[in-house]
């Protein structure tokens, strides 16, 4: 029976009703979703590493077989969750492995079984003189009753994918060889002919073959960097169809009716000059005419500002309200957090205040008759800039002419909770922000339907963070630090990671507050900030911090955003190795506002390694947020860049952003060619939708609206 790409993943050779559901909650149910999940990386089996020959500090893949000559065994210890042992032989000799939380091993790996082991091979820190692999990847090729291996497993370049639920790799790669020796070889290709041909591209069945089982003769280091020609096809699909989803939407938002601002008017000018409290720099002066130039024309303008803490992104937002306050419409800005919120209202009040211009600000905690009095001005058009969180978005909230949506901090809103602002007016203007930088590649990705502004540099004055590394036994001496710069007039803040003591053996926010004002600081006016404390409280405590009359405050990752005191000017984050880098950055950013020298402490074992020990090092050696939010992609990945994944964004099968980026700028460019011609594209949507029904779903995209 020949198989083809609609066939039911149930019937497969393999599969069964139970392996089925576990594949449909991948969101495999068809041959053709099956074959669109495809290995993550390939494992010479050709030419196994002779263990006599195997190199300390490099990766090797071998063939060999448990044995328990020698009077070594297969042995457990240490509990269930401890560390499992195994011995195994090929003709040239003995290699030991160990493998941490090795439960799942025991009773698994008998003697006679022929195992296939992948990873990284070392000196025996205990027994010098004997080389070992720590947590290899092994695959259990035969045991002495089973017979060979079959021919997806040695003599061959192999697949490795990644298990689903309980189905392990080599199931997988049975089962998709399975279906390659009776597939009937329709796969539709509806990539242009044209583009195939500039880029040299195999068909898309070829390409799918190629990937699953390439032939031996292909570079296994090309496959690994995913650089095969088949793979290059692969990766420039996902890329080419999402961005024409974005070009698409693109070109369907500027066939939109806008509001057409004003912005070359005198009154115009002359209310930008007044609010300005200080001179803008370059970057800041081209942002707004970016902006201002979006604002006048007969489409929504649709834009992400980036730039890094402190880098002036507020007062641009501000400028951009006063252009559409002084054309007689009302502006909303909605933030992530109540004390960022609150800070927007105070800056945009205090800079408003000249000009006249009505200020509101709506929480969830407000009380109710003032809850209605700012409802009822916003409703008559008295409020001319609203400020608020969540809240702005709820029904009773209703504008009389809303022009302009600012969202502050915008990867923490939903795009459906974005989307509800934006319908509270009609076709208004939107300008998203965020202080973390977005690398130009992930922007594309993410948020390429948006036009992108970047703010570059800092304002003046603001002199450079000094970042530093200290061990806990350090303490003493950066407390001192601490009680110097308090005395000189300056404020500062301890962090902590978690509020209360927990099992983890971190020090808690609530506790430390306690000793630090007893025992260490007794003279000094201490307070304490943390997300469990009231609406009321909190503001309470920030306004104490912002007049200077809380010398210290200890605080959790609750001020990450929107604190903002210029006369604070030390910063320690004790147990710093448990941040996140882009946090780490995030809540450095709270100080170095002001024109003293600011002094940020990361407090944390001088013996941390690995991925902790790089976040640190970066932390120490640049302030660029640039470069930390490029150097945090690559440590994490795009998927976690943000810490959550939001509905809608790129979470692409197989392609990778940062890695794959000169093939996303190639994609982008077709697509948004393609977009141009509206009979094309509309035809290519048509085939497209004919061959995978679920593409509009599938390269659904995080963006405004």
């Amino acid at each position: 029976m020949t198989i083809a790409l609609n066939n039911p993943v149930k019937y497969l050779r393999g599969v069964g009703p139970q392996r089925a559901a576990t594949l449909e909650e991948r969101g495999i149910s068809t041959v053709g979703d099956l074959l669109g999940y495809l290995p993550f990386r390939y494992e010479d089996r050709i030419r196994f590493t002779p263990i006599a020959e195997i190199v300390p500090g490099q990766v090797h893949t071998i063939l060999a077989e448990v044995t328990s000559g020698g009077g070594s065994t297969v042995r457990f210890r240490r509990g269930r969750a401890g560390v499992f042992h195994v011995t195994v032989r090929d003709d040239s000799g003995p290699l030991h492995a160990r493998f941490f939380h090795g439960a799942y091993l025991e009773g698994r790996l008998k003697e006679g079984q022929r195992l296939v082991m992948h990873g990284k091979a070392d000196v025996d820190a205990y027994r010098p003189g004997r080389i070992e692999m720590v947590n290899p990847q092994i695959e259990i090729v035969s045991a002495n009753d089973e017979g060979p291996g079959d021919s997806t497993e040695v003599g061959r370049i192999v697949p490795i994918y990644e298990a689903i639920g309980s189905i392990s790799s080599r199931m997988l790669r049975r089962i998709i060889y399975g279906i390659l020796g009776d597939f009937d070889g329709n796969v539709p290709d509806v990539l242009p002919e044209e583009i195939r041909q500039r880029y040299r591209f195999p068909a898309r069945r070829e390409a799918l073959l190629y990937t699953h089982f390439p032939p031996k003769d292909e570079s296994i280091e090309l496959l690994n960097t995913f650089r095969s020609p088949a793979q290059t096809r692969l990766i420039f699909d996902e890329f080419f169809y999402y961005q024409l989803a974005l070009a698409l939407r693109r070109l369907r938002e500027h066939r939109q009716q806008g509001i057409t601002m004003r912005v070359r008017e005198d009154k115009v000018r002359e209310a930008l000059k007044r609010i300005l409290p200080f001179k803008p720099t370059a970057a800041q002066k081209k942002v707004l005419a970016e902006i201002a130039a979006d604002l006048e024309r007969p489409y929504p303008m649709h834009r992400l500002l980036e730039g890094d803490v402190g880098s002036g992104k507020t007062i641009v937002a501000l400028e951009a309200a006063t252009i559409v306050i002084e054309n007689g419409y009302q502006v909303a800005l909605m933030a992530p957090t109540e004390i960022l919120a609150a800070q927007h209202f105070l800056s945009a009040r205090r800079i408003f205040q000249a000009a006249g211009y009505g200020v509101d600000l709506i929480v969830s905690g407000r009380k109710r008759a003032e809850r209605e009095a700012v409802l009822a001005r916003v409703e008559s058009g008295e409020t001319k800039l609203l400020v608020g969180t969540h809240a702005l978005i709820e029904d009773s909230v209703k504008f009389a002419k809303l022009g302009l949506a600012i969202v502050d901090e915008q990867h923490r809103f939903g795009v459906l909770q974005r989307k509800r602002l934006i319908d509270k007016g009609a076709s208004p203007h939107v300008l998203v922000m965020t202080a973390t930088p977005i690398p130009r590649t992930l922007a594309l990705t993410l948020y390429g339907d948006l036009d992108l502004s970047v703010i570059d540099e800092l304002p003046p004055g603001r002199t450079p963070i000094e970042t530093r590394w200290a061990s806990e036994t350090q303490l003493a001496g950066v407390w001192e630090f601490l009680r110097r710069e308090v005395a000189s007039g300056r404020q500062g803040f301890v962090l902590y990671p978690v509020i209360e003591e927990s099992k983890q053996e971190l020090k808690a926010a609530t506790a430390e507050y306690e000793r630090l004002a007893k025992l260490v600081f007794p003279k000094l006016r201490v307070g304490l900030l943390h997300g469990r404390l009231k609406n009321e409280e909190k503001d309470a405590v920030m306004e104490r911090f912002r007049r200077a009359e809380v010398d210290i405050l200890v605080a959790t990752t609750v001020i990450e955003v929107g604190v903002d005191v210029p006369n604070a000017t030390v910063m320690v984050i004790e147990h710093a190795e448990r941040f996140g880098l882009a946090q780490l950055h995030q809540l450095r950013g709270r100080i170095g506002r002001g024109k003293e020298k600011s002094h940020c402490i990361l407090v944390a074992p001088k013996t941390i390694a690995g991925e902790a020990r790089e976040r640190i090092e970066t932390m120490v050696a640049t302030s660029n947020g640039f470069e930390i939010a490029e150097r945090d992609l690559k440590l994490r990945g795009p998927g976690e860049f943000f810490g959550t994944r939001q509905h809608g964004d790129a979470a692409f099968a197989f392609a990778q952003p940062l890695r794959d980026h000169e093939l996303l700028e190639f994609a982008r460019r077709e697509a948004f060619a393609l977009a141009e011609n509206p009979a094309r594209a509309d035809e290519l949507v048509a085939r497209l939708e004919s061959v995978s029904p679920a593409w509009r779903k599938r390269y659904q995209l995080a963006a405004v609206g």
